[in-house]
């Protein structure tokens, strides 16, 4: 069975930073994307850290942080949406693969997002099972609003922070891990652009040179 060696939530966090600073610079190592590690894989798996991200194509999460098979347990929704199979998803990353590490990524120019302050400012719905999604992400454009923050990337923001929080009131078993000192919960935002992540929300203790969120979308801190 494959053994990570990144078996601390900073461990995690810092080869992930460090993964997105060579995606940023454009000098990206690719690692562990060869045959040797595919014959590697072929019965375990021993990631290092668990993502929920956004389907966005543009966001593809193992070459934002420059990693490769087996490094990540990665869930996407269309904005993060969270229901119960998601939940289990997460769970089963933290709790039997024992990833030190969750990360919750969202990222600028959201389409879902923008989707629902849409939705919000004309009282209209989209067709088909595309209103679910955006019933499901109202709530973070409410909290953005009475924040005073109307536009699609602060609502981003705060859609992450509020997806951190509810990943952690909603589940026993994350909540259970980051009581216990086993996980760091970390919301993320990623932009388009430079390629770059920001820590925004932060659940758990945090190990050395894990920086603390963004005091302008941390309410829930």
């Amino acid at each position: 069975m494959p053994q990570s060696e990144y078996n601390s939530p900073a461990a995690a966090f810092l080869r992930l930073m460090d993964g997105n600073e060579r995606f940023v610079a454009g000098t990206p190592q690719h690692p562990n994307q060869d045959a040797v590690r595919r014959e590697d894989l072929k019965t375990a798996q021993a990631p290092f850290a668990t993502l929920f991200g956004c389907s966005d194509s543009r966001v593809a999460a193992e070459m934002i942080f420059d990693v490769g098979l087996g490094d990540m347990f990665v869930v996407r929704t269309a904005g993060q949406v969270t229901d119960s199979v998601t939940l289990g998803s997460l769970e089963y990353g933290v709790e039997v693969l024992g990833t030190p590490l969750l990360v919750v990524l969202g990222h600028d120019n959201c389409g879902a997002i923008t989707a629902t302050i849409e939705s919000f400012d004309s009282g209209q719905t989209p067709d088909g099972f595309i209103s679910d999604v955006v019933a499901r992400l109202l709530p973070a454009v409410v909290h953005a609003r009475a924040a005073g923050r109307t536009d699609v990337n602060s609502t981003v923001a705060q859609n992450t922070v509020d997806t951190v929080k509810r990943l952690y009131q909603r589940s026993a078993i994350l909540r259970t891990a980051v009581e216990e000192g086993r996980l760091v919960m970390l919301g993320l935002t990623y932009h388009l652009a430079d390629g770059r992540v920001k820590v925004v929300s932060r659940m758990g203790s945090h190990p050395p040179r894990i920086p603390r969120a963004d005091p302008a979308h941390a309410d829930n801190q």
